[in-house]
């Protein structure tokens, strides 16, 4: 009885620093979303320059 508590505990805690994990994966894509959004335009022109001095 009381091992099949821990292991139940032991797999929600699992699962919960996945989920966790899987916040922090989600707010790095959106913030290299509005990144690349607000800036692509300049890193567009940079590359642009540095293709065409070559």
């Amino acid at each position: 009885m009381v091992r099949n508590v821990i292991k139940r505990f032991a797999s929600a805690t699992e699962g919960q620093g996945l989920a966790e994990y899987a916040l922090i994966l989600a707010l790095v894509a959106i913030v290299a979303i509005i990144a690349l959004l607000f800036l692509g335009g300049q890193v567009s022109a940079i590359l642009s320059d540095v293709g065409n001095s070559v």
